[in-house]
């Protein structure tokens, strides 16, 4: 019986349904990145954002005695008060970054000719950017519910809050308060996510493939991170991005609070607010307060961001039966018929293989 063997010659497949596919497959990956990074770390984004608006009853607090504080004034729920918000917006808001990420790129790289370490940057602040417009006011809600303390509060839930900023604070407007600086600030920090892990990621694998690397779970073919290495260059990525951006994050949550801070009037735009936060309080307890904090909530959060989005891709190979009956002969020459083949996407690639079920494997190309 003649033995069969894998066609040399790739298989042109041009199927809108794998393009189709492959954005979803970014899409989920990012919002389920996004929820399990936002969870991990959400006692300590609370205490940030009690941090930086100065809280009246916080504010003369350093960071480990608010996080000692906190339960003893609220329970531990405390530590969650508008996660809920979060958790609504933070799917969308991943979803969309990631997603737009790995096609930014692609547009820079194909449609421009933007190539190198250059078009992660770019492709990662336009990410962070698209990310923040569709999801601002949901983060407005958040910052909201976040800043108020158990027996202080002006909002009864996510509903509630929506009501009253847009009946009591000028209509859509109102939600959307410090969305220039948070533009501003998304950009840098989008973008040198996006550029260090991936400059990290690229440079471990081309120089330190066997320590760093391990074939990708659906296509051995592929080098990816360990787990670990994930974790690392994630984190490392984190804590540079916010180094860069974080007075900017500072203005932000200042103008989102509104109406909430008695010293509004004093923050309703970008250059007053840094310019009143940096002459009230300085650059150390004002700019930069809770920047500490904010290192260890941002590098376990970075960390489990990419490192989710990386399996959650790997996790999530599109598998399709094609109609591939045929084979070559590899001493005739002859065609021979066998069972289908599945098409498997390797998804950090776009590659795609024709999987036999004795074995067989096969390269094809996909058309997106």
């Amino acid at each position: 019986m003649a033995s069969e063997a894998t066609v040399s010659t790739p298989v042109p497949i041009n199927n809108p349904v794998q393009r189709d596919y492959y954005w979803v497959r970014s899409f989920v990956a990012g919002g389920v990145a996004g929820c399990c990074a936002k969870c991990t770390i959400a006692p300590l984004d609370r205490v940030k954002i009690l941090l930086q608006a100065q809280n009246p009853h916080y504010k003369h607090l350093g960071v480990i005695e608010t996080v000692l504080a906190v339960p003893k004034k609220e329970g531990f729920l405390g530590f969650y008060r508008g996660n809920g918000a979060m958790m609504v917006r933070i799917f969308p808001y991943g979803a969309i970054q990631f997603m737009a990420f790995d096609n930014y790129k692609k547009l820079l790289s194909k449609r421009l000719g933007i190539s190198g370490h250059i078009h992660r940057l770019v492709a990662g602040s336009m990410a962070g950017i698209t990310a923040v417009i569709f999801t601002y006011p949901l983060d407005v809600v958040r910052a909201r519910l976040a800043f108020q303390v158990k027996g202080d509060q002006r909002y009864t839930g996510i509903i509630n809050a929506f009501q009253t900023i847009y009946h009591k604070e000028g209509g859509v407007p109102g939600f959307y308060r410090g969305l220039v600086p948070t533009i501003i600030g998304m950009a840098p920090y989008a973008g040198f996510s996006f550029f260090t892990f991936g400059t990290l990621k690229s440079l471990g694998l081309k120089h330190f493939p066997e320590s760093l690397g391990r074939p990708s779970s659906d296509n051995p073919e592929v080098l990816v991170l360990k787990p670990h290495v994930n974790l690392l260059c994630g984190g490392v990525a984190g804590a540079i991005a916010q180094t860069i951006s974080y007075p900017l994050d500072v203005a932000r949550r200042r103008m989102q609070l509104g109406t909430v801070l008695p010293d509004s009037e004093k923050c309703c735009s970008l250059s007053k607010t840094l310019k009143y936060v940096y002459n009230t309080y300085g650059v150390k307890k004002g700019l930069y307060r809770g920047l500490s904090l904010n290192y260890i909530r941002c590098v376990p959060s970075q960390a489990v961001a990419f490192t989710t989005y990386e399996f959650m891709k790997q996790d999530m190979s599109s598998v399709c039966l094609i109609p591939c009956e045929h084979s070559i002969d590899s001493t005739s020459g002859l065609h021979t018929r066998f069972p289908p083949f599945q098409l498997r996407v390797d998804t950090l690639g776009g590659n795609a293989y024709l999987h036999g079920d004795r074995g067989h494997r096969q390269p094809v190309v996909c058309g997106h």
